[in-house]
């Protein structure tokens, strides 16, 4: 039995890596962010690629839009910032972070809302807020755009499978701090 659950955490680590931990925890730290959903989010977004593009032209880990990112880095008075920075681990992590905290004081620590705005636009999520759409606490099948929906449940197990594997690599209890 013993051999078995090894042999599992192990094809685990594998399918579920976890890299950059310094960066997760210094922004998980700096932001007052889970780091298990900062690393939920880049495995979701980038699958821990730091120089990918996407299609719509969001760029590294977290997946972060050029003008989004100008814009935090301006807020942070982050100096240097450029748009090849973005490919930059420990830039892109620090950006989408401040984002995500950003989107987490927006909606009242809400997850699901901070992750909605995250991956459909703030634009979008506040229209969902107003309207009813979306509401505080609610749950993730009231998300309209199904992209956005799958990006928040995928999001929202990634961070319960990399709390279960790496709570002590990490120096985190099982239960879960900050936004």
């Amino acid at each position: 039995m013993l051999a078995a659950a090894v042999a599992a955490r192990v094809f685990l680590a594998w399918a579920y890596p976890l890299r950059y931990e310094d960066h997760i925890l210094a922004s998980g730290r700096e932001f007052d962010i889970d780091p298990f959903l900062i690393a939920a989010v880049i495995r979701v977004e980038s699958n821990y690629r730091p120089a990918v593009v996407s299609p719509k032209g969001a760029v590294g880990l977290m997946q972060l839009l050029p003008d989004t990112a100008r814009q935090v880095a301006g807020l942070l008075r982050m100096t240097g910032y450029s748009y090849e920075a973005l490919s930059d681990p420990r830039v892109n992590i620090r950006l989408g972070s401040a984002y995500m905290r950003l989107l987490l004081t927006e909606f009242g620590d809400d997850k699901i809302m901070a992750l909605a705005a995250y991956n459909g636009g703030l634009g979008h999520a506040r229209d969902w807020w107003r309207q009813g759409i979306l509401k505080p606490g609610g749950g993730v099948a009231q998300i309209p755009f199904v992209e956005t929906r799958n990006f928040v449940e995928r999001v929202l197990k990634m961070t319960a499978i990399y709390r279960a594997l790496y709570a002590d690599k990490l120096g985190q209890s099982n239960s879960p701090p900050g936004g």
